[in-house]
Order: structure tokens, then sequence, then C-alpha cells
């Protein structure tokens, strides 16, 4: 009976993988903005579109890029009337992948995790607040723009001029 535990313990930590077991390589990412409605583009590590539609939605994503790689992804947001921005969406370690120095063992650390992405884990959601634009021709140095100083986005306050 001592000698039989003793194998499966030993089998299971030299064929097993933690994070194949208990974990998955796809998962599903919530996309929001501030207005919702605005048009999103989810593209790869290799600028190739994977997922097009409007806020609020979800997206299901494999957070495997390759061989212990994990994937990045580019979050475009766009909406008429207001400046486009983007978010990125990294693969982190999944912690149940260390969970093979316990019970899976070198190959499910060193190959079955890795192979299957199983090892990487994507943020849940990524959300981004789409500025107002102020003007199509804010760089006219002719023209006069006058707004409110909490309606100036952040990254436009840098070019404000003061009038005394």
């Amino acid at each position: 009976m001592h000698l039989k535990f003793i194998s499966v313990l030993l089998s299971l930590s030299l064929f097993g993988s933690c994070a194949s077991i208990l974990s998955k390589s796809d998962y599903p990412v919530s996309l929001s903005s501030s207005p919702q409605g605005s048009s999103v583009k989810v593209l790869d590590h290799n600028g190739q579109q994977v997922f097009s539609g409007t806020t609020p939605t979800t997206v299901t994503l494999n957070a495997k890029k390759g061989f212990f790689s994990g994937a990045t992804y580019q979050v475009i947001f766009s909406k008429p009337g207001h400046d486009q921005t983007s978010a990125q969406i990294r693969a982190g370690i999944d912690g149940w992948y260390f969970g093979n120095l316990l019970f899976g063992g070198l190959i499910g650390m060193l190959i079955v995790d890795p192979a299957t992405g199983a090892m990487w884990k994507l943020d849940e959601k990524a959300f981004s607040s789409l500025p107002k634009k102020l003007s199509q021709n804010l760089n006219n140095s002719q023209s006069l723009h006058i707004a409110l100083l909490e309606d100036v986005p952040q990254n436009y306050r840098s070019n404000l001029v003061k009038i005394n």
C-alpha cells in the first residue's frame, strides 16, 4: 500500500501540469468606455485585428503568444466627437503555474503549461475614457477657442495661452 501511494505521487510529479488542469488559456475580457457606445478594436501582437465591436462588450482572448511567451493586445477606442484612445492587455503568469513545483513536476512546468498557454492569465477588463474633441483646428493659430478649464482634456492643457 505504501509503495502504491509513493508511485502515484511520483507519477503526478512527472506527468501532471497544474495550470493546465486547474486553469485555462482563453479568458473573457470586458471592454468598456466612457462614453458608452464607443467603437472598439482589439489588435494582436502582429497588429492584426482580432475583434471589433461597440462598448460595453466582452471578448474572449487567448493568453498565449507562443511557447513560454504571453500575449499582448492593443485595444483602440474611438467615437465621433472624441479623441481616440488605446489601452493594452498583457498576459501575466497564472498563479496555478507555480503549483507545478508541488504537483505538476518538471514536465508540467517546462513543457505542458507553456505549450498549452495555461501558464498565462489575462486581465479581466480594459477601460478607457475618451476625451471630447475641442475643435478640429486647434493647431490653427489664427483662431480663438474659449472653453472652461474643466472641459479641456489634460493632454491639451500644456497648449493653453493665458489671456490677461
